[in-house]
């Protein structure tokens, strides 16, 4: 009767399935053939890849560190599943403490999907990280992300200098893949083989769809590549606890890898009966979608976001009219915002079903560059765009440190309302770097009647730095700090913190009363907390006005 079913079940195993297809054990881990190109070694103790073989050729690994949940898990209790519907797929189920981690590999694909669900604060993890050998794939020496082997350390032990006054970090990929809304995955190339990571869609992630984070690091010693679950620099969101995944580890032929495998465009059903803790089918999902915008101004991007403390979500709006959907959505009640570029303009509320849609009216956005300006310096969008250092696309300080010789001066001449451009203010503002900024301005007669509002938006206040002003002999109160991450940001290329508009009433007799002279306008950082350089007191600046 057992050679019966053993000989049925052959019959049913389709001829097309490679009979490499499958997996062994060598006795200290799990040896893992995908029927492609692909063979990987899963340790049995905990979970880690220690081998990723493709054609032949081993990528794994450097300096005895393994592809793996951060620095790896440790012992846990790990266990392998083979699958023949609905397709044939291969499973590792990793179980340590609260967390559970899992690893597929699906036959005839050069993949490992690998999802984490992080159920609490009980074991520390933040990213899947896969490490490959050095001097395979090819870098430049100005790789803002790349550790040139002469560079010293200048801040902590993660941010570098060369001889040139280059700087590089594993924080600095602005220059390649920007904000989480920008890419889907982050990889090397040959030219023959390429080893890719994609991104998961990044639900329960933090920090939005704007929030920049380490996605690589190299050096001639070894490779890193990154999903990030919760990345601490410059963070102002919560942790948010759950299912994480799929990322996607694939291989190809050196061209980029396929869309179908991206977070926005793939079809995950084949997840729905494999056992995976935490894992919300597309039944038990909603969607909703929008009418379209109202107020929105030619030339930015408008981006709409959901957010709450189990979830975050994000799409883009069409240009013309601003009609805009997310789908895939978990059930619950989210805050909705509208982004203009990076700036806040509408703050809402919005309940999603499983099995459902949302449909939601027309949203008016309220814009403060809509507020007739007496003078602006700079634009309302959430970012530094423009300013000194900030005038490139991409933007030199989202990979590079402050320091860096291919820089501007930060402390350029004062600003001359009506002279000066935008590119000629600073972008970022330190307490021991360039403080107490001006700007000149003059009055017409009637304007020198009355008060007026001065206006200072900020994207970040590095360690509780915050402007204050004065005005000719007048000074503002002092503010106090606005909510914002209480780690580096401004250093490990980012300036995203939270948006805050600072308005400081300037009364009538704040002003020389002459329509022919300057009034002086001083920026000043204040903060409570103690720092030097460029780790003092320091702000982003948005856009600065008199209204």
């Amino acid at each position: 009767m057992l050679l019966f079913a053993l000989l049925y079940s052959l019959l049913l195993w389709p001829a097309v399935v490679s009979a490499a297809f499958g997996y062994t054990d060598d006795g200290t881990n799990y040896v893992i053939d995908s029927g492609a190109s692909l063979v990987i070694k899963v340790s049995k103790c905990c979970g880690d890849i220690v081998s990723l073989a493709y054609n032949g050729v081993e990528y794994q690994g450097y300096d005895g560190k393994n592809t793996q949940v951060e620095s790896g898990l440790g012992d846990s209790t790990v266990s392998i599943q083979q699958y023949s519907s609905p397709a044939y797929i291969i499973k590792v189920s990793v179980t340590h403490g609260t967390l559970k981690h899992y690893l597929f590999v699906r036959y005839g694909n050069n993949n490992v999907y690998i999802f984490t669900n992080k159920a609490d604060a009980s074991v520390t993890v933040s990213r899947y990280i896969v490490r490959f050998k050095g001097g395979i794939f090819p870098h430049s020496t100005t790789d803002a992300d790349y550790y040139d082997d002469g560079s010293t350390y200048i801040e902590a032990s993660d941010v570098m200098k060369d001889s040139n006054g280059y700087t590089e970090s594993k924080h600095y990929c602005g220059n390649t893949y920007g904000r989480t809304i920008d890419y889907d995955y982050v990889g090397k190339t040959t030219g023959s083989v390429g080893l890719w990571m994609i991104r998961s869609n990044h639900e329960k992630a933090s920090g939005g769809p704007f929030f920049r984070s380490l996605v690589r690091r190299g050096s001639s010693t070894g490779e890193d590549l990154y999903d990030i679950y919760h990345y601490n620099m410059g963070h102002t969101d919560p942790e948010r606890f759950g299912l994480q995944g799929p990322s996607v580890l694939a291989f190809t032929d050196g061209g980029t890898p396929n869309s179908a495998l991206f977070a926005r465009n793939a079809d995950w059903s084949w997840f729905d009966t494999l056992g995976i803790d935490g894992w919300v089918p597309s039944s038990g999902r909603g969607r909703v979608a929008g009418v379209g915008l109202s107020n929105m101004k030619s030339g930015y991007t408008y981006v709409v976001g959901l957010k709450n403390t189990a979830a975050q979500y994000w799409g883009t709006a069409a240009s013309s009219g601003g009609a805009w959907s997310i789908t895939k959505v978990l059930p619950g009640t989210y805050t909705l915002t509208v982004y203009k570029s990076e700036l806040e303009v509408y703050t809402g509320s919005v309940t999603i079903t499983a099995g459902a849609g949302t449909a939601v009216n027309t949203i008016t956005c309220t814009d403060p560059a809509d507020a007739t300006a007496i003078w602006r310096i700079g634009d309302w969008d959430g970012t530094p765009k423009g300013f000194v250092n900030f005038a490139d696309t991409p933007m030199k300080p989202t990979y590079m440190h402050p320091s860096d010789t291919r820089l501007a001066s930060w402390d350029p001449s004062n600003y001359i309302v009506g002279t000066s451009t935008a590119s000629s203010f600073p972008g970022y503002i330190w307490q021991d770097v360039n403080n107490n900024h001006i700007v000149y301005f003059k009055l017409t007669a009637a304007q020198l009647t009355t008060s007026h509002t001065i206006r200072i938006g900020i994207t970040e206040g590095y360690i509780g730095g915050r402007p204050t002003i004065t005005v000719n002999d007048w000074a503002s109160a002092l503010p106090a700090a606005t909510t914002q991450a209480s780690t580096r940001s401004l250093t490990v290329g980012t300036y995203r913190g939270n948006n805050a508009m600072l308005t400081f009433t300037v009364p009538a007799s704040a002003w020389v009363q002459s329509t022919s002279s300057w009034q002086v306008l001083t920026i000043t950082v204040i903060t409570g907390s103690t720092g030097s350089g460029y780790l003092s007191g320091g702000i982003s600046v948005d856009a600065v006005d008199m209204i």
